[in-house]
């Protein structure tokens, strides 16, 4: 596996896969072809499908505009082999002739592949692949899997992780202060503040639960505004782990050393599905972006309550396995309805299996790796519509709730 950094992407709402990646390509192109009279940008699949609503030609035309004009030709019908979410960049001469084309994929979390250009090609700093493998190691060594982490990557890791951090704060706090109407056609309201206020009217466990809320909440609708969030494990669910941090350093008072370490430890989590599944939406439907989200939430949480290496594995994998089947069907592909509430019943779930698993001894029939393997099946068995492309589920029943 390559390095935890590659799960927490600093940058720009409101999606790793649809604005993230897109302006990473779109920059390796014009790097490549700066001589360019013209760009021509076709956009397949998923991306074509929600792109407008995911800011997609904004990413692109960031990268390529200032060189030159960019043409754009949306084909959501069509979906290339190799993943959904594919783009075709042109340079094109004064006489509007191909000089050179790339097609490339946005695979999830920003990343990018094709069949040249693979995550593969990244270094891969783990010698270990499955939760399984490392969970063993943990049992074998008596450390944790936060020290997995330190042992693999590079010294600069925490000061990365303090990064990281300090703009999951930063995304909570301007959430929480922020009021007013969302970007797009939906007219969504931010609801953090006002769950917050009234939040602190309540006592004891209300209280908790909807501080929980309004953190989740806030961060979320900082990523559907085009904030800067941290990708963990993609923007679309950048609230979840956030937000469980966040209200563990407030109302525990857990330092900020320790919440580093659950970091690494979510990280690690976050890593193991990506390399064996997917964290792309537009692959696997939600439960690869929420459902992991959930699932790095509650193994940070476990770690930070004192669970051992295998309750930790169990409260990772209560927060897959029940996210199992959840679609991708953003209403105006705007990562706003079902997005940001998601955020934040994924925040609450992943205190409720820190819980859940603190109650056990960490022994379960089905192993992480097992529900990250039925996530993968279960993905590619959804049918096309409920992957990231506004054309089924709720996408087409908001005209009627409104």
């Amino acid at each position: 596996m390559e390095s935890i950094k590659e799960i927490f992407r600093i940058g720009d709402g409101p999606s790793s896969s649809h604005t993230m990646g897109p302006k990473k390509a779109a920059a390796i192109f014009a790097k490549r072809h700066p001589d360019a009279a013209k760009y021509r940008v076709t956009l397949y699949g998923s991306l074509a499908a929600t792109g407008k609503g995911h800011l997609t030609d904004t990413a692109i035309k960031s990268s390529l505009e200032a060189i030159a004009p960019v043409e754009f030709v949306w084909l959501p019908d069509i979906v290339l082999p190799f993943h959904p979410n594919g783009m075709k960049y042109e340079a094109l001469d004064t006489d509007n002739q191909v000089i050179k084309e790339w097609t490339v994929f946005s695979i999830g979390g920003g990343a990018l592949a094709n069949e040249t250009l693979q995550p593969q090609d990244k270094p891969q700093i783990y010698d270990m692949n499955t939760l399984c493998d490392i969970l063993r190691w943990c049992k074998k060594t008596g450390r944790m899997y936060w020290e997995y982490v330190q042992q693999k990557e590079e010294s600069d890791i925490w000061d990365y992780l303090y990064e990281v951090w300090i703009t999951m704060k930063s995304a909570v706090e301007r959430g929480l202060e922020t009021e007013g109407i969302l970007p797009g056609d939906l007219g969504v309201r931010r609801k953090a503040t006002e769950y917050y206020i009234k939040a602190m009217g309540y006592t004891d466990n209300l209280r908790t639960r909807g501080l929980v809320f309004a953190y989740a909440l806030a961060c979320a609708e900082e990523n559907a505004a085009g904030g800067r969030i941290v990708t963990s494990p993609t923007c679309g669910s950048s609230g979840v782990l956030a937000s469980v941090l966040y209200h563990l350093n407030k109302g525990h008072a857990f330092s900020e050393k320790r919440i580093l370490k659950a970091l690494a430890t979510a990280g690690l989590i976050g890593n193991v599905v990506k390399k064996n599944a997917s964290i792309s939406g537009a692959e696997v439907g939600c439960q690869g972006e929420v459902g992991v989200a959930c699932a790095m939430g509650a193994a940070a949480a476990n770690q930070l309550f004192g669970g051992s290496p295998s309750q930790i594995e169990y409260a990772a994998e209560m927060g897959l396995e029940h996210h199992l089947g959840l679609t991708c069907d953003p209403v105006c592909g705007l990562v706003q309805i079902p997005c940001i509430e998601r955020n934040a019943f994924a925040a609450a779930r992943a205190l409720d299996t820190n819980i859940y698993a603190t109650f056990t001894d960490g022994r379960h029939r089905i192993s992480f790796d097992k529900v990250v393997a039925a996530m993968k099946e279960t993905g590619h068995n959804l049918p096309y519509l409920y992957k990231e492309t506004s054309t089924g589920g709720l996408a087409t029943q908001w005209e009627i709730e409104l």
